[in-house]
């Protein structure tokens, strides 16, 4: 796992005290891309949380963006989110 991911789930485990959380680095995939020249890297998040319980998709990613704040843009430059409820948990999927 680089420093990055770590530091991704850091902040995510603090942000959200999640039931399951995934980080995969995927910037390997993007070498030569624009956003990859800078150094910031692409990430896929799999993040599930009661305390994204009856939120919208949209709210859940705002919650996470937000909890990744500062990593953003020179850490992170894409992000891939499938942020839920645990399962059995009503949600606005």
């Amino acid at each position: 796992m680089t420093d990055r991911s770590q530091r991704i789930r850091a902040l995510l485990e603090a942000a959200f005290a999640p039931t399951e959380l995934e980080v995969i680095d995927d910037s390997h995939h993007h070498a030569g891309h624009a956003g990859a020249a800078g150094g910031a890297g692409h990430f896929r998040v799999r993040l599930r949380s009661e305390s994204l319980k009856g939120l919208t998709v949209l709210a859940r990613h705002r919650r996470v963006y937000d909890a990744l704040a500062s990593m953003i843009p020179d850490d992170i430059h894409a992000l891939s989110i499938d942020a839920q409820a645990p399962s059995g948990t009503p949600g606005h999927d």
